[in-house]
């Protein structure tokens, strides 16, 4: 007996991989790492973003909806604080667009634990990414089916779903990067980085708001 509606399955991976796809704080943190720092460091970004993910999937899929509201003033403080850390490195990016120095050499590369510590704090603190898991997946649920095996099918897609195509701006960014890479380019390195990381704090304090 199949244990999932395929009808209902196809219309998910449709509906999740738009979702993905539009830009948001992952997607902008993501390419954002990719052109300052290389490919290398967008994909641990994208570790880190999938990984927050996962937590989210799980709760959700346990119903974990009410925990999730009992933390919530834990979650708002840690979120303002990733917003507050998103905008620095904004402006310090910006900083340097505006006055480069001399002879700019390659910036130092971030830690992997930092970046990845980073992907984790954006995607777990997204209120919509909650919202998403909590209220998103009952509605492509076949109730005359077992939840247990569908929620779990749901959740795994969705994580490697969101794998895939992040991994896929990160790969994008990182290709462009060589093209900034010059010191005649700097300025617009700086400024794109600086750009998306003020747009990502944006997004997270603005997701307040729709909750």
């Amino acid at each position: 007996m199949s244990f999932i509606n395929p009808d209902l399955f196809a219309g998910y991976l449709v509906a999740a991989t738009a979702l993905v796809l539009l830009p948001g704080p992952i997607v902008t943190l993501v390419v954002a790492n990719s052109v300052a720092y290389g490919t290398r460091t967008g994909l641990a970004t994208v570790a880190g973003t999938s990984s927050g993910n996962a937590l989210l999937v799980a709760a959700g899929a346990l119903g974990l909806g009410a925990v999730l509201a009992v933390v919530a003033d834990l979650v708002h403080w840690i979120r303002w604080a990733g917003v507050a850390y998103l905008v620095y490195l904004g402006l310090r990016q910006w900083r340097l667009a505006l006055r480069p120095p001399p002879a700019e050499a390659a910036l130092p590369m971030r830690s992997a634990r930092g970046v990845f510590g980073q992907g984790v704090l954006v995607a777990v603190t997204n209120p919509k990414t909650i919202f998403f898991y909590v209220a998103f997946f009952p509605q492509f649920l076949d109730t005359g089916l077992p939840h247990g095996p569908q929620l779990a099918l749901m959740s795994v897609s969705f994580v490697l779903i969101a794998i895939l195509l992040d991994s896929g701006y990160a790969l994008l960014a990182g290709r462009l990067r060589p093209a900034l890479m010059d010191a005649g380019r700097a300025r617009v390195r700086h400024g794109i980085t600086g750009t998306l990381l003020l747009c990502t704090g944006l997004g997270l304090a603005l997701a307040r708001r729709d909750n």
